[in-house]
């Protein structure tokens, strides 16, 4: 029998402290919530989460093994109570994870809008996260046992880690994709030659309309002053990113509006899933990019190659599954598994 396939997620692990509010306060304002609950939480666990749930065929089989690497405060009675048992009861070794004396885990503070549809503010306090900084440290841990076939980033980790590793497994020499989610984006920004060889690049409208920017200035593409980016605009950035970088996927999340997607020449849009109630829309954009990572996972586990990648299923079902988290509450625990 072969080998699973194998995702590392490399990023944030964060402790989450919702509070549900009909309305956000003003400046100065005192405003009584409904609720105060505390989650396991940071974009790279919640990935990591959205990879090993999307793994499960059935209520007890796994088709992928996914692992999480990053690093929380010693001794910090949330990890050991909360965050670890959530990551492993989602299919998730945390041997990757590592503990470090004197410094907290991260946290995260998480405002969820009852009056606008469910709609959310978040404060971060990096923490620990801010510490997953020593190469020398984390590529034995990334390339245990060989390669892994995918490895999922974001931007809660050191900007010159991301751009390291990037560097490291982008070569057209190395097997290993890398899915790339810059959220939130850097305050430097990521150069587009950051970017060059890398496999997929997902990011939203706010992201996009960043990497626009950057294009517009080496290329001298018109950007949007304001309003909804069309397809048109995506095609144009698309086709940038491709050229200049070399970027084989280019997915785009468009809220209510669904899912733009280019790989070349084969582009398409996929229309958002309509649903009775938004109740949190905390991890959705994480679910999507977890069940995209998976799938991909699987494919080039068996083809080794990106071409043969059927992208229309692969965005519909991450689409799909992203349908299902916002209408639950919390983070990880919103996140389907996806035998559902």
């Amino acid at each position: 029998m072969a080998p699973q396939p194998v995702i590392r997620v490399i990023g944030s692990l964060n402790i989450d402290f919702v509070t549900r509010t009909p309305r956000v306060p003003g400046p100065g304002e005192t405003l009584q919530a409904t609720s105060m609950t505390v989650h396991a939480g940071g974009k790279g666990a919640n990935q990591a989460v959205a990879c090993g749930k999307a793994a499960f065929i059935s209520e007890t089989t796994q088709d992928v093994t996914v692992d999480m690497i990053g690093a929380v405060g010693k001794g910090d009675p949330y990890y050991t109570s909360l965050l670890k048992p959530t990551l492993e009861k989602s299919g998730v070794s945390a041997t990757g994870v590592e503990e470090i004396e004197g410094v907290q885990t991260g946290t995260a503070t998480i405002i969820v809008d009852e009056g606008s549809n469910g709609e959310n503010r978040i404060l971060v306090v990096p923490g620990a996260n801010h510490r997953v900084n020593d190469l020398k440290k984390l590529m034995p841990i990334i390339s245990r046992d060989g390669e892994p076939d995918v490895i999922v980033m974001q931007g809660e980790i050191p900007r010159s880690t991301v751009l390291a590793l990037l560097n490291v497994f982008n070569s057209s020499e190395n097997r290993t994709c890398v899915i790339f989610n810059p959220a939130p984006v850097f305050p430097e920004g990521i150069p587009i030659a950051a970017l060059a060889g890398l496999a997929v690049l997902v990011v939203n409208e706010t992201e996009c309309l960043l990497l626009f920017k950057v294009v517009e200035e080496l290329n001298s593409i018109q950007v949007p002053d304001e309003g909804d980016l069309e397809e048109s605009h995506l095609d144009r950035l698309t086709k940038h990113l491709h050229d200049l970088a070399g970027i084989s996927i280019v997915v785009v999340t468009l809220g209510s509006r669904g899912v733009y997607y280019s790989a070349g020449q084969t582009r398409g849009m996929v229309s958002a899933v309509k649903v009775k109630k938004v109740v949190d829309t905390t991890a959705a954009g994480d679910t999507f990019v977890g069940y995209f990572s998976t799938a991909l996972a699987r494919h080039t586990a068996m083809k080794h190659d990106l071409e043969s990648l059927d992208i229309a299923t692969a965005v519909t079902k991450a689409n799909e599954a992203a349908a299902k988290c916002v209408q639950r509450d919390g983070a990880m625990e919103s996140i389907p598994f996806g035998y559902e």
